[in-house]
């Protein structure tokens, strides 16, 4: 199945501490279904002092997120929706974001 998330989407966090954060796709791992997002799902680790590693103490970084907690925002109207696959009538595959109907 193709991916409906890629890195470089701007995405929408549906569920969790960061509920409503929009962000950038830094980094998908499609095996896991996890995608980093750009200032969201932030933690903070504490290394310690070792040969080779150049930054030390409290580092603040992006853990993954379920994609099934991320919603792509669609680049043109700026909103979020469901992402489906459409085909061309030049056969090519492209990806749309699907909104859903307002009652």
């Amino acid at each position: 199945m193709a991916q409906r998330i890629k890195k470089g989407d701007t995405v929408l966090v549906l569920a969790g501490k960061d509920r409503g954060v929009r962000g950038e796709v830094i980094r998908v791992d499609p095996k896991k279904g996890t995608a980093v997002v750009e200032g969201a799902n932030v933690a903070t680790r504490h290394i310690k002092q070792q040969q080779g590693v150049a930054q030390t103490g409290i580092i603040h970084g992006e853990a993954p997120i379920r994609l099934s907690k991320l919603m792509l925002v669609d680049s043109d109207t700026q909103l979020p929706g469901r992402a489906q696959f459409k085909f061309l009538e030049d056969g090519r595959k492209v990806r749309v974001v699907k909104r859903g109907k307002r009652s």
